[in-house]
């Protein structure tokens, strides 16, 4: 087995996991996402979520969920490659793929110590925010990479293509 495919766990592998970390002391931290084009805001964003704790757990949508989220003409790369890309950044230490269109399920499993988002989102509006935030846990919101998200990136390869 590829050692990035390790770090991808089903749902029914991941409680297992957090006990040990948990047991171990660790800091658990959420973060979520399409990640259909893997683009420098994205390891940015990544990379500042991993500071906030010892593990870094990446929810990351299924092909149906971004279809329902996205559109029928997305993702552009299907959940086995995005979650190989994700599984390969150092600071991500496992990615596991969830399929209804909010995490918020996934992370009343988890019950992270921090949950993550870009500064886009309020904390009110983030899926499992309320869960995270009676259990003890916080949010964090970090400041988005200015210039970069797949829409955008989409949008400019359609305009090079008229």
């Amino acid at each position: 087995m590829n050692p990035t495919a390790q770090k991808i766990v089903r749902r029914s592998e991941l409680p297992v996991m957090v006990a040990q970390w948990r047991r171990d002391g660790q800091q658990i931290v959420f973060t979520n996402g399409c990640f259909d084009l893997l683009h420098l805001g994205h390891i940015d964003g990544l990379e500042k979520a991993r500071r906030l704790g010892d593990r870094l757990i990446v929810g990351l949508n299924s092909d149906a969920s971004v279809q329902r989220l996205k559109g029928e003409d997305r993702p552009l790369n299907n959940e086995n490659i995005r979650s190989r890309m994700l599984a390969a950044l150092e600071f991500v230490d496992v990615v596991v793929i969830f399929d209804e269109d909010t995490p918020a399920s996934l992370i009343a499993e988890v019950l992270p110590d921090v949950l993550v988002k870009g500064s886009d989102y309020q904390t009110g509006n983030i899926a499992g925010s309320d869960i995270v935030l009676r259990t003890g846990g916080r949010v964090e919101l970090i400041e988005l990479t200015k210039g970069f998200s797949t829409t955008s990136i989409i949008e400019q390869i359609k305009r090079l293509n008229e």
